[in-house]
């Protein structure tokens, strides 16, 4: 009897996933615990694999939404391993070019040589064909000959169609003028939960935004000073995040309603920093989680960022990656935002928003100075966050910012020493 793969259960509050890829087709072969399908829930991606070793029969399809339980495929152990087929050995074909006659002008003459298929192919993707005129504008106005449509007679470029291109701006070349096509697409589970989290985050809480800005002169200057001697010695680059996630660590531990939660009417309390790093993956926003970030070094968080990051990007972050969370620090200035005000990362109570540093013009000692100048924006809720703790709590963080030395110890290293 065929054996069922069922979807396993992947966390208490998730009923539903999407079956998002195959990657074994019907009628395959597949050994034991090999990876054959993709599943989306609504926090994460995860793979189910072949409980034993056999031919693979589909029953869900891709897109399909399913339920905890449900059958997705089976496989028949009691079927024959196919006899593998050894792949014939690729020969090179060689095409002749015939030697040119002597009465042929020199600019025509080559010797006769011998040319690989794959060579061939090359030579073809390369030899766009265009007329004279079009191709002196081609040059001129440094267009990529590629990204034009062609209309002339056997798909020539030719001097209208250039003109074309570059009278439609606003178009991207290529495209069909007027044209009224759309493309319906599924929301995923992802998506779906992005967005009843933060409608749910917009409508019931007392959200609230209170801004600041730090001067990053210090910061820039310490990474360009140490940046090569930091990732000599600990192999990873010296990046913003360490510095933000260090500071935010400090300022959460002296104003720790920032860094709690509301369950009901009870105020959870957190004597640890949880930070969630908002990143943007190519299914959506993520929010993975920096453990006990509070007792880590510059280093060790930068490398967590690096691995939760790089686990984002190719949709391989566990449930577990992305639960939890006391705090969340999100960048927006790496896509260039100026200023924005970020959503509360529920049931968090708060969020800090970073933003694009530019050479701005502020005043100093009664001079204009040109400083390199971020804007910082802190999300909160009302419901157990005052305006004193959440201002104090961003001042805090701003300090921290422009003078980097108090991350040693929290505060001012002479203040420290003279235990002030």
């Amino acid at each position: 009897m065929p054996i069922e793969i069922k979807v396993p259960s992947v966390g208490e509050s998730i009923n539903e996933v999407t079956l998002t890829k195959w990657i074994k087709k019907e009628g395959d072969w597949v050994e034991r615990d090999e990876v054959i399908a993709e599943l989306e829930s609504e926090k994460a991606t995860f793979e189910i694999n072949a409980e034993q070793a056999g031919i693979l029969h589909t029953i869900a399809n891709e897109g399909q939404d399913l339920q905890i339980g449900d059958v997705v495929c089976t496989i028949d152990e009691t079927a024959q391993k196919p006899e593998s087929k050894a792949a014939p050995k690729e020969e090179k074909k060689e095409v002749k070019v015939a030697e040119p006659k002597e009465e042929q002008s020199n600019d025509e003459t080559h010797a006769a040589k011998t040319i690989t298929p794959e060579e061939n192919i090359r030579r073809k993707k390369e030899d766009i064909k265009t007329t004279p005129v079009a191709a002196a504008i081609l040059a001129d106005k440094k267009v990529d000959s590629s990204k034009i449509t062609a209309t002339g007679f056997h798909g020539k470029i030719t001097k209208h169609d250039v003109l074309d291109a570059l009278s439609n701006p606003g178009r991207a070349i290529g495209k069909e003028m007027f044209s009224r096509e759309e493309r319906p697409e599924k929301m995923s589970n992802l998506r779906r939960t992005i967005s009843r989290r933060l409608v749910e985050a917009k409508n019931g809480t007392a959200m609230l935004t209170t801004f600041n800005e730090a001067d990053m002169s210090a910061i820039m200057d310490l990474r360009s000073k140490y940046k090569e001697t930091f990732k000599k010695t600990h192999e990873v680059n010296l990046g913003f995040m360490s510095f933000f996630t260090k500071a935010c660590c400090f300022a959460l531990q002296e104003w720790p309603s920032v860094n709690a939660g509301l369950d009901g009417d009870i105020i959870i309390y957190h004597d640890y920093c949880d930070i969630s790093i908002a990143v943007s993956s190519p299914k959506g926003l993520v929010v993975p989680v920096i453990r006990n970030a509070e007792s880590l070094s510059m280093a060790e968080i930068e490398k967590e960022v690096v691995i939760l990051a790089t686990k984002a990007r190719e949709s391989k972050l566990t449930i577990e990656e992305m639960t939890g969370g006391t705090f969340t620090i999100t960048n927006g200035g790496i896509f260039g935002s100026m200023m924005s005000t970020p959503i509360i990362n529920i049931p968090q109570s708060a969020i800090l928003g970073m933003h694009n540093i530019i050479q701005r013009p502020i005043a100093e000692n009664g001079q204009v100075v040109i400083k390199p100048m971020m804007y910082l924006a802190l999300s909160y809720d009302h419901r157990l966050i005052d305006g004193r703790e959440s201002v104090s709590f961003l001042v805090r963080v701003k300090q921290m910012l422009e003078n980097p030395e108090q991350l040693l110890f929290g505060k001012d290293p002479v203040k420290a020493l003279l235990q002030l």
